[in-house]
């Protein structure tokens, strides 16, 4: 009987260290910056495209470079382009997972040519920002919390603001609705965001790898709260939404794989606040502006001269 106990024991032990080796294989994996293998050379919002939109937006002489401090101690950096005319009016973008602000320029024009100033922040762990690891919106958050309040301090207490997102950074726009915002924000718009942290990483633990989530997202999860101070479950985009009292405008592809379709829904039907839904047939992820320019334009055109004006 002690043998059994103890090979049982060994067993247990042996498990163990196999799960936390899985689970430091996926942190460094998911969580920690890095080049990605998995990503779509062509995702917009994630790698710089020789655009004349991205040239225009390296180019533009009036370009400046904005800091901050984050909660955590971290130098975040931004970029900042006035508007041609003098104005208050400005949107904050955020780019997707692995993306820097660079990878914005094609949504920093467009705004830039509705008249808004535009800041486009490097995420922490991207870009010029510092950090060793992918918060996945959660800790994003509150950085953007410090980002409109940067904004109003340089451009004035009125200045309405508006957030756009993309991917992760539709999360991250989602997630920061949830907190108590100041008045200046009137709107924001997330294209392709996931409904948490946790549902989107168990989608792709099982399509990448066929793996179910049980047990090695909980372990990550543990793994990431003990290196990065937050577990997964609390990178929700749709607790956060519950609390939202922002107008949003909701966009997503019919044809996404890396962020399922289904997650609209979840995410859409989780706020009270006024909000609008676009459905971009045949657009995969984070493809919905390539897919139909100019209707992607007219869409949030509309949706923002109803709050923003």
């Amino acid at each position: 009987m002690k043998r059994v106990i103890q090979i049982l024991i060994g067993i247990l032990i042996l498990l163990i260290i196999i799960l936390i080796g899985a689970g430091m294989y996926f942190y460094n994996y998911a969580v920690v910056p890095s080049e990605k293998d998995f990503l779509d050379d062509d995702t917009p919002g994630t790698k710089v495209e020789a655009t004349p939109e991205e040239k225009w937006f390296k180019a533009d002489e009036n370009r400046s470079y904005w800091e901050i401090n984050s909660n955590d101690n971290l130098k975040l950096q931004a970029i900042y382009l006035p508007a041609s005319i003098k104005t208050e009016k400005t949107a904050i973008l955020a780019h997707g997972y692995m993306g820097n602000a660079e990878t914005m320029s094609s949504f920093a024009k467009m705004y830039h040519e509705w008249g808004y100033n535009v800041l486009v922040p490097d995420a922490r762990g991207h870009g010029k920002s510092e950090g060793k690891y992918i918060g996945f919106g959660w800790p994003e958050r509150k950085d953007y919390l410090q980002w409109i309040d940067k904004v109003i301090e340089v451009n004035g207490k009125e200045a309405p603001i508006t957030l756009y997102g993309l991917s992760m950074g539709a999360a991250t726009v989602m997630m920061t609705s949830g907190e108590k915002l100041p008045k200046n924000v009137k709107a924001i718009v997330e294209d392709c965001g996931y409904s948490s942290a946790d549902a989107e990483l168990a989608y792709q633990l099982k399509d990448m790898f066929g793996l179910p989530k049980f047990p090695l997202v909980q372990v990550t999860s543990l793994i990431t709260k003990i290196r990065a101070g937050y577990f997964f479950g609390e990178a929700n985009a749709v607790a956060q939404l519950k609390k939202n009292k922002t107008p949003m405008l909701f966009i997503h592809g019919d044809a996404d794989k890396f962020v399922p379709f289904s997650m609209l829904t979840a995410v859409y039907e989780a706020t009270d606040a006024p909000k609008e839904k676009y459905v971009v047939p045949g657009a995969g992820h984070a493809k919905a502006y390539s897919k139909d320019k100019e209707k992607y334009k007219e869409k949030v055109a509309s949706f923002l001269e109803k709050y923003m004006d």
